[in-house]
């Protein structure tokens, strides 16, 4: 067990116009960064979306969660804000060659001008995240209009984005099969996008859909979860066919429903290795947790300020140890809990240091248990790498047989001569 106890969509001007004064106030390595040995590299505005955080002094090898001398369970190791920035002096690159009519009208040529796919956007206001087979990170950015697609290991950066591959209004959750489908919902669209591996749309679910957000697949039963906010439902679909089941909740009654089973505005899901359905009932404060064919089984969780409680929670996920992590926006907390509801241990904070959110929104954990975490107006992902059940008691162990060393060579010595008596 572990260790101790927003819908609206600015235009492409806007979006533009962001980008453009976030970049000139962009250090050299500020836009994208990723973890380092021993320090972090500065932090500027552009990346925090506030005041600038020094964190050259941080050595983000020593933030784990808990703190010594307790057993790490949570440790601190990179994180995103947006694409790569192509330093390369203009002396420098090879300019492209002009055709005839460009050096006679005397203007740049079509190469030379301004091209917006290669601009280096950053991350605005990240929603759902996923991670397909290849381990990369996918973030839907509810802001920029486009899924990011980090590689983690080469810090290479590609865009689904609005206009291009497809059209967009204002995307929230994502999910990726076995297959790598990549799975889109958009509120503003009342749909999610079915894209296949290669980035290409190649269907879509729109029918009855009000406020799609967060999404999740059951590889094994091949069921594709769909949050309606607006509707106050889970909708079900065979996630093959993409035939609608069934669905979880009682519609239209305006979030009001407190009754165990039904929702008040709920906003993410996840699914465990059993199939069990964990769905972030977020105007009431709770998970509320299902088998895989919608039957209720119990929820946990109430309103309050402090650690183990909820003041809006929206991101969800689920380790491979069965614990559920659980993204709390007001409190800035990121929590854990065991299927009881006890609270296991947490994170955050109000800030933009290391392990502190604002406006924490989203987590994922991959299977090879590294977490996600998607923070709005930073626009910022975190990554965390979790510590499992089953290296927390190698590390025990390990901490045990060195203490008996310890306490065994000490033993071992021989003891210090006595003081001689002192005579009067």
């Amino acid at each position: 067990m572990l260790a101790i106890h927003a819908h609206s969509l600015p235009s492409k001007t806007t979006v533009l116009l962001a980008v453009l004064l976030a970049s000139a106030l962009a250090s050299p390595n500020s836009v994208y960064a990723g973890s380092k040995k021993k320090t972090t590299t500065d932090t500027t505005a552009e990346q925090t979306g506030g005041p600038i955080v020094d964190l050259s002094k941080i050595d983000i090898s020593k933030l784990v969660w808990p703190q010594p001398p307790s057993i790490p369970r949570v440790r601190y190791t990179a994180y995103f804000a947006g694409m790569k920035i192509d330093h390369t002096p203009v002396a420098a690159k090879k300019k492209p060659k002009q055709t005839w009519m460009d050096r006679l009208a005397g203007g740049q040529s079509q190469q030379e001008k301004f091209n917006v796919k290669d601009f280096p956007f950053q991350l605005l206001g990240p929603y759902g995240m996923a991670v397909d087979s290849k381990g990369r990170l996918y973030v839907a950015d509810q802001r920029v209009g486009a899924v990011f697609i980090f590689n983690t290991e080469t810090r290479d950066v590609e865009l689904i984005a609005n206009g291009q591959q497809a059209h967009f209004g204002l995307i929230n959750g994502i999910a990726i099969d076995d297959d790598d489908r990549v799975f889109v919902s958009d509120g503003k669209m009342h749909r999610v996008l079915v894209f296949n591996a290669k980035h290409e749309v190649i269907n879509q679910i729109h029918e009855k859909l009000i406020d799609p957000v967060g999404l999740a697949i059951d590889t094994e039963n091949r069921l594709l979860y769909v949050v309606d906010t607006q509707a106050d439902q889970v909708v079900v679909y065979d996630a093959d066919s993409l035939k609608e089941l069934r669905r979880i909740g009682t519609a239209g009654k305006n979030h009001y429903l407190t009754t165990p089973g039904d929702f008040g505005g709920a906003s993410n899901v996840a699914v465990d290795k059993d199939g069990n359905v964990y769905v972030t009932d977020t105007m009431n404060n709770r998970v509320e947790i299902f088998d895989a064919d919608g039957k209720f089984i119990s929820t946990f969780g109430k309103a309050g300020d402090g650690p183990g409680y909820f003041a809006r929670p929206k991101g969800i996920a689920v380790d491979g140890d069965g614990h559920i992590w659980v993204a709390d926006t007001v409190q800035n907390r990121l929590q854990v809990f065991n299927r009881e509801g006890q609270l296991l241990t947490y994170i955050g904070g109000l800030g933009h240091y290391p392990g502190q959110f604002e406006s924490l929104v989203g987590v994922v954990i991959d299977k090879n248990n590294r977490v996600f975490t998607s923070e709005q107006y930073p626009g910022r992902v975190q990554q965390f790498r979790y510590v499992t059940d089953a290296e927390a008691d190698q590390l025990k162990k390990e901490r045990a047989a060195g203490g008996a060393q310890t306490a065994a060579a000490t033993s071992s010595q021989p003891a210090p001569a006595a003081a001689a008596e002192v005579k009067k």
